[in-house]
């Protein structure tokens, strides 16, 4: 069952373990990169609660001792704070160039710790441990780390590749529904953006995917698969890899407007900004509206949000989440960088898109929230 997909990029090739289990292999897996017999491991509360011993155990095992440092669990994690903290944390551990800092735990997680390692002594070695199903398909994989900042998400941070990626899939059967659904959100994306036989897939296996550990897998390999390929291509996101930000345009400003609290998580934010991209390409006539249709009606299948309207609590007007949008990474001589479709599997990256379109949109989409 277990499953193997490899990152090419050239000098800095790893790969990305996936399957039930796959914790075990921490250990014999780590000690073969050689370093100190030291490791270093970020995570936070709740994942040392669960899943700590079991990592400890198999390093342990293997002749290597560790220590951990454990980070309040949750976006607001990923802040100058908390960063500081980390650094000096792994100095203190007396982390060498040639040694391994583990990330132990989901995206904001392996994000700041990836971030950690990626300034730390100019940069040292690390490897993703991804607890979350969003981390498993989507952040683990190619080396985008950083931190939040007031000003917008991920503004602040570095490429830095993981030496290995471990994902064991066993460890989501301990996930929240609420925080494995927002996963599915980063899952669904790759479908819709570049494989519509993947999304096809996805709308007959995944409402049971979380009690089938065989389609789990399927899920994340695909996933892992598509980002793999997308990343072996643009490493730094000057052309393809930008495909990956479908939703995260609408997504990012959604997530600032909520404070990134628990009133919206990432990939919750993601699948609303999915269901929009796509409703903003019919809008366009860039593709059927049976499209967005169906992608929001695969969306509520899967008991996900879907529109504005889900998320609990006060929003800003139209303008204001328009301008939310203009602190976005992807933004390019002061114009917004989208990503819409010509239809499921066949997204493509535009900045010639209409400012009033996009407000118009906005506009009708908070008009439903009253």
């Amino acid at each position: 069952m277990n499953s193997v997909v490899n990152v090419n990029l050239p000098g800095r090739e790893y790969e990305i373990l996936i399957g039930p289990g796959i914790l075990a292999e921490a250990g014999p897996r780590i000690a073969q990169m050689g370093g100190r017999r030291h490791v270093a491991i970020i995570t936070d509360e709740t994942v040392a609660g669960l899943h700590m011993a079991a990592l400890q155990d198999s390093l342990r095992a293997s002749e290597l001792s560790s220590e951990f440092l454990a980070l309040p669990a949750g976006e607001a994690t990923k802040s100058w704070p908390e960063l500081q903290r980390s650094v000096e944390w792994l100095l203190d551990q007396k982390v060498e160039r040639g040694d391994v800092v583990v990330a132990f735990g989901g995206g904001v997680i392996g994000d700041l710790a990836g971030f950690a390692a990626a300034i730390l002594r100019r940069g040292v070695r690390f490897v993703q441990i991804p607890t979350t199903l969003l981390a498993q398909v989507d952040s683990s994989v190619g080396g985008k780390t950083g931190i939040n900042a007031p000003h917008g998400k991920n503004l602040i941070g570095a490429f830095h590749q993981p030496s290995l990626v471990l994902a064991d899939t066993s460890l989501l059967d301990t996930l929240a529904p609420r925080d494995y659904l927002a996963g599915y959100g980063e899952v669904v994306k790759y479908g819709l953006l570049g494989d519509a036989g993947f999304f096809d897939w996805l709308e007959q296996k995944a409402p049971g995917m979380a009690n089938n550990m065989d389609a789990c897998v399927h899920a994340v390999r695909r996933s892992c698969q598509m980002k793999a390929e997308i990343v072996n291509r643009d490493e730094k996101e000057q052309g393809d890899r930008a495909l990956l930000n479908l939703g995260h345009t609408f997504c990012h400003a959604f997530e600032a407007a909520t404070g990134y609290s628990d009133r919206l998580l990432h990939g919750e934010g993601v699948a609303i900004g999915c269901a929009m991209a796509f409703e903003l390409s019919a809008r366009l006539g860039l593709c059927s509206q049976e499209d967005p249709s169906r992608v929001r009606a695969h969306l509520r299948d899967m008991g996900m949000k879907v529109d504005l309207a889900d998320i609990e609590g006060e929003l800003p007007d139209a303008a204001a989440l328009l301008t939310l949008m203009g602190q976005d990474k992807k933004v390019v001589d002061g114009k917004l960088r989208f990503v819409l479709a010509r239809g499921i599997g066949e997204a493509f990256i535009t900045s010639d898109v209409p400012r009033d379109a996009v407000l118009g949109l906005l506009d009708d989409a908070l008009l439903q929230r009253r």
